[in-house]
């Protein structure tokens, strides 16, 4: 699959809301009450939409209290989920990316407000006032560097100049649209401002000090120990347009080098969890720091808009969530004023785990 097919499901992924309230919530539960319960709804939910493989991970007051491995990693091999299982997180790289982005922020070498063109030379005049808070909010207005065929060239620099050579989507700051050449551009920037390759970055300020030994960024094309293969029931027509079949498939991930800070982190749930605990922590940033990177941007008509710096802001019942949600296989979702977060990785495109995770929250924290 190319980027722009996956990138269909990562934007359908991105816009959907967490399930609605039930007539009737769960109540909180004792510990091991509590596992069996979450185990016994994800089999249910794995039979159900047919989920070869899972993993999840929760945390909840700043400890991992729950980390699981269910179902097939590899169905033509016989391999089995384990907790060492690495699994594509697709779009919510992008929450790296915002943590990047902010502690280049409290390093002093990274204005949110400041123009793009303040980092980057020979962009389009339209491009240059743009801040850079608006790539990270997906309110830039830009044109998409993918179309329905993957990356609109077959090389960066194509790809550079494809893009650059189209008319802004909408004015600067005027509504939100996802885009992956916002992240791409960040890319950039940050490799430029960390004065290192942003997948250097990554593992230096993030994998390395939440200790994260089974993350790295890559895609199908790499050869990867112990990863995952994602499945699909959908198809690809002529076209780019997609359509859900019967018999289960190989799903393929192209995410060129430059593109990874949009989509390419493969990782395990046990690693995910380990990086949440750490951002609680304050070993990544400070907690004022990330107060900020979590707080929803604002449309210039005074609106708010759908995402934070790097991360969708969601709402249910009652409950505020920041999340990363990707590829309609993976998500995690982050609720701040309960102190609980949630990590659910699958191996098939189109699972959808941001519609089931806040049923798995409500086995943890009952009635609102």
């Amino acid at each position: 699959m190319r980027l722009a097919l996956t990138a269909l499901l990562m934007v359908a992924a991105t816009t959907q809301a967490p399930a609605a309230a039930s007539a009737q919530t769960t109540a909180p539960v004792p510990a091991a009450e509590r596992r069996a319960a979450v185990l016994a709804f994800l089999q249910a939910r794995m039979a159900k939409d047919q989920i070869p493989g899972l993993q999840i991970a929760v945390v909840q007051g700043g400890r991992i209290v729950l980390n699981e491995a269910l179902g097939m990693a590899n169905l033509e091999n016989g391999i089995k989920v384990t907790p060492g299982s690495r699994f594509s997180i697709n779009s919510a790289t992008k929450s790296f990316t915002g943590v990047a982005a902010m502690q280049l922020v409290e390093a002093g070498k990274l204005d949110l407000d400041a123009p793009i063109s303040r980092y980057l030379a020979d962009l389009p005049a339209a491009w240059q006032p743009i801040p850079v808070r608006h790539l990270l909010s997906h309110q830039s207005g830009l044109p998409d560097i993918v179309d329905g065929q993957g990356v609109i060239g077959s090389t960066e620099a194509e790809a550079w100049a494809a893009v650059t050579a189209k008319q802004m989507d909408a004015p600067d700051g005027s509504r939100f649209a996802y885009n992956q050449t916002n992240y791409a551009l960040l890319g950039r920037i940050i490799s430029q401002q960390a004065g290192t390759g942003f997948a250097d970055f990554f593992q230096q300020r993030q994998f390395a000090p939440a200790g994260m030994g089974r993350t790295l960024l890559g895609d199908s094309n790499d050869i990867i120990p112990g990863r995952a293969p994602s499945y699909s029931f959908y198809r690809s027509l002529r076209g780019g347009t997609e359509i859900k079949g019967t018999v289960l498939g190989h799903w393929r991930d192209e995410f060129p080098p430059f593109m990874r800070t949009g989509a390419g982190i493969v990782t395990t749930a046990t690693d995910m969890a380990n990086w949440l605990v750490a951002l609680d922590q304050g070993r990544l940033m400070k907690p004022e720091t990330r107060t900020r990177m979590w707080q929803r941007d604002t449309l210039k008509d005074g609106k708010p808009g759908e995402w934070a710096m790097g991360w969708p802001v969601l709402e249910s019942r009652g409950r505020r969530i920041v999340a990363g949600i990707g590829g309609a296989r993976s998500a995690f979702y982050i609720y701040p004023d309960q102190g609980l977060s949630i990590v659910v990785l699958t191996n098939l495109a189109a699972a959808n785990p941001q519609r089931f995770i806040d049923d798995v929250a409500q086995i943890y924290l009952g009635s609102p």
